[in-house]
């Protein structure tokens, strides 16, 4: 498949569930889709990028080891990602690559991912935090940070501070999440 067949292809995409699920076994099928599919991800200013960022998603989360020879590329670019729809898929990818690496049994992730990888995810997710993002891309990077918090002792007193400073203006589910990160910082 060419990348201008995968674009026709990501452009039937839509929100439904069943529609990026069809289109993440197609993926999974087919792994030298990757490749072009983060191509078109990362290409920030297009609308279809996010359809791409939902399907990555969808991958990631059935077939997580399929992104591992691209996370220099996925981790050097996640930071640049603006699209609200592109974000939230991005910062649960994340959240899949740092529960499986702080994951109790032996896996592939903890090999593959290196410091490199680690800060740069820590720094795309206290900037989705920071920023002026839904509350989904905000609670997967507090997942990302708690557990980061394990590796790196810096983590947790900026995530607290952050956590605290924007508590006030936080919609009901940030509350909700902010306080249930709070208690596990303690």
């Amino acid at each position: 498949m060419t990348i201008d067949q995968l674009y026709q292809v990501l452009d039937h995409v839509n929100h439904s569930r069943e529609k990026r699920r069809e289109m993440a076994i197609l993926v999974s099928e087919n792994p030298n889709l990757i490749a072009p599919l983060m191509a078109i991800a990362f290409d920030y200013e297009n609308p279809i990028s996010a359809k791409a960022c939902w399907v990555m998603e969808f991958t990631a989360k059935e077939n997580l080891p399929y992104i591992f020879p691209y996370l220099d590329l996925f981790t050097a670019s996640i930071g640049k990602v603006q699209l609200d729809s592109s974000v939230r898929p991005m910062a649960k990818i994340c959240e899949y690559l740092i529960k499986s690496y702080f994951h109790k049994t032996s896996n592939k992730t903890k090999g593959e991912l290196t410091e490199e990888h680690l800060e740069k995810i820590a720094t795309a997710c206290f900037d989705w935090l920071i920023g002026e993002h839904k509350v989904a891309a905000k609670a997967y990077s507090m997942t990302c940070l708690l557990l980061l918090g394990r590796k790196y002792e810096w983590i947790r007193p900026e995530l607290k501070m952050v956590l605290e400073q924007n508590y006030e203006n936080g919609s009901a589910a940030y509350k909700a999440r902010a306080r249930l990160t709070l208690a596990k910082l303690i």
